[in-house]
């Protein structure tokens, strides 16, 4: 790859976007002071939480160094767009996110599939019961629902972790710039706009956020086989067997923010987004060559795998000659 050049910086595509982003960013804060009292701010409450989300998958890059060859840069920016920007904490998210590409849907090491709200393994559902087991039945169609809240849980999860005991002094400084962006985005929301409005503006962009960024990280690894705590895999079958590609075009790269390529950024976390298109038939091939399946659906084939899979996420794992990973490795 690197000697094929497709590991090269791509300064101009992100540059491009981010001047992008800061100018929609300004459209919609002038938008916002023009229109004043009128509940038309409920559009600037739908834009800003698109613009945000694209704010988001551009930390999600420079945390995984892909924009500079510099690893001051790429740190400081993911900490700007995440803190200053989006009101969210980047060094909590790194450390969450570090652990998941280690160890992509085995048990007890990736945190994305830890218990919580939504039950992801066998062992999770077997704890509910009463009303939350009857809930958990039917997660999969409360699943997208959910997500409205989880823009506001990324940003109490954000604070929790800066303010906790024992932060760096590094992160002391961030949780000033967090703290300050959302006590001032707040703010000013009920300075220039009535209590209601403003609950209303606060409340569409919060739920619009999480339900834009939950539907990129959906797809990518619900409904893929569970890799027991003791197994041992090699890098290639850990990240490929554990991943799913989204196929679509510009507008699934745009929604998804490069994410629909999950494979590919799975093996090359620090390839730039622009980059991953590029290399997905060369992956492909390999694959293919080594036996290794590589998954590929559409966008909404996903979301039914992924609503069918924590809907039946117990019941299908009750099977006992069931392997996690037998599917994919027969053959």
């Amino acid at each position: 790859m690197r000697d094929l050049g497709l590991l090269r910086r791509r300064y101009g595509y992100y540059w491009t976007r981010i001047g992008l982003v800061l100018a929609a960013l300004g459209g919609i804060i002038t938008g916002f002071i023009l229109l004043g009292d009128s509940w038309f701010q409920l559009l600037m409450a739908g834009a800003l939480a698109v613009v945000l989300t694209q704010v988001a998958f551009l930390s999600h890059d420079s945390a995984h160094r892909q924009i500079f060859n510099s690893a001051g840069w790429n740190d400081w920016t993911a900490r700007l767009l995440s803190g200053a920007l989006a009101g969210m904490s980047v060094s909590w998210w790194r450390n969450k996110h570090s652990k998941h590409h280690n160890a992509p849907n085995q048990l007890g090491k990736d945190p994305d599939i830890a218990i919580g709200v939504v039950a992801f393994t066998p062992d999770h559902v077997a704890r509910r019961t009463g009303l939350v087991k009857w809930l958990g039945d039917r997660q999969g169609w409360l699943f997208f629902p959910l997500l409205t809240l989880e823009g506001l849980s990324l940003h109490v999860a954000s604070i929790q972790h800066l303010f906790r005991r024992g932060a760096t002094r590094l992160e002391r400084v961030e949780a000033a710039v967090v703290v300050s962006r959302v006590g001032g985005y707040i703010a000013a929301l009920y300075i220039v706009l009535p209590m209601g409005k403003a609950s209303a503006f606060l409340g569409l962009q919060l739920a619009l956020f999480g339900v834009f960024l939950g539907a990129s990280f959906a797809p990518n690894h619900k409904g893929m086989p569970l890799v027991p705590a003791s197994m041992k895999l090699d890098f290639l079958r850990r990240q490929v067997l554990m991943s799913r590609n989204i196929r679509g075009g510009v507008m699934v790269d745009f929604a998804m923010g490069g994410l629909n390529y999950q494979i590919e950024h799975h093996l090359f976390p620090s390839m730039p987004r622009p980059t991953l298109r590029k290399v997905r038939p060369i992956v492909r091939e390999y694959c293919q060559v080594h036996g290794v399946k590589y998954t590929e659906v559409g966008l909404f084939e996903s979301y039914r795998i992924v609503i069918d899979y924590l809907n039946n996420v117990g019941l299908r794992a009750r099977d006992p000659f069931q392997c996690p990973l037998a599917a994919t490795m027969r053959n």
